[in-house]
Parts: structure tokens; C-alpha cells; sequence
């Protein structure tokens, strides 16, 4: 397992709406994600698929990212998503699930926890340092270009 902590500076709150909408995500992360289709009622079984730009897929591996939601606890700001599809890296896990949990940190800030855990195809232990880095760098990444979204646009999901 992979637990990461990453600092941002915009609310929980305006962090979770848009954690829990595609659309909210795909505008977000317009850079490198092109489109997000949702299959399902948002609950737990739903389906989430990202298209990938160009740019992003190259550094990925591939254009597409499936999903499909475990967890969606609102009052503890928790997402738990099983990868059913990913990029290269995905490609050498049999199972990989991942955990974000967003706390308030004061006002107008929050921490996310993020942690990805996973079982290789060959059983094998770890990945190898650069993959885990990649794979918590794409994560981690989307966070962050989510909070710059926010501070460049502080009336929305406020």
C-alpha cells in the first residue's frame, strides 16, 4: 500500500463537489482530461470513465481510466474506487483500489489522503520505485490541478 498526504489550499467542501461530479472534474482538468462518461446512479457500483487528452495518454500509456465506485462517504469526504482499466502501470496489477479522504485544515484549506493499494499480476511484492511514483504523481497531480482550478475560480462550487 501508498499512502500520500497532499496539502491544499482551497475548502474540503469545494474540493469534494468536485471529487463527486465527472463534469465538475473534466472542467477541472480540461488540460488532460477530455471527457468523463458516468454509468449508474452515482452510488456505490457506478462506473466512471475518463478520456485522456493526447498529452496525458502518452505519459500514461494509454487514453482511457475506468472505475467503479466502492465508497462515496459524504460526511467523512471519503472515495473509494476499484481501476478496472488504466494506464501502463495498471497494466501489471491484478487489482489495484484507491482511497481519497479530504480534511479540513483550516479555513479555506483542506489535506487529502490518498492511498492506493494493490496486488501485482505476478505476485511479486512492490513496483518498482519509479512506477509507485508515477502512479501517486498522476493521482496526486489531479488533486492539485483541481485545487488551481478553484483558485482561479473562487465562486465556483463554493
Amino acid at each position: 500500500m501508498i499512502t500520500e498526504e497532499c496539502a491544499l489550499a482551497v475548502s474540503a467542501d469545494r474540493m469534494w463537489k468536485v471529487a463527486c461530479s465527472g463534469e465538475a472534474l473534466q472542467k477541472a482538468c480540461a488540460t488532460f482530461i477530455d471527457s468523463v462518461v458516468e454509468e449508474g446512479d452515482g452510488g456505490p457500483g457506478s462506473i466512471t470513465t475518463m478520456t485522456l487528452s493526447a498529452a496525458a495518454a502518452a505519459d500514461a500509456g494509454g487514453n482511457l481510466m475506468r472505475s467503479r465506485l466502492v465508497v462515496r462517504d459524504h460526511a467523512a469526504r471519503v472515495l473509494r474506487n476499484e481501476v478496472l482499466e488504466g494506464g501502463k502501470v495498471s497494466r501489471q496489477l491484478k487489482s489495484q483500489v484507491t482511497d481519497v479522504k479530504l480534511e479540513a485544515a483550516g479555513e479555506g484549506a483542506c489535506v487529502a489522503t490518498f492511498k492506493l493499494e494493490y496486488e501485482k499480476l505476478d505476485d511479486s511484492g512492490a513496483l518498482a520505485p519509479e512506477d509507485q511514483a508515477g502512479l501517486v504523481g498522476a493521482y496526486l497531480g489531479m488533486l492539485k490541478a483541481v485545487e488551481a482550478y478553484l483558485i482561479a475560480n473562487p465562486a465556483e462550487y463554493a
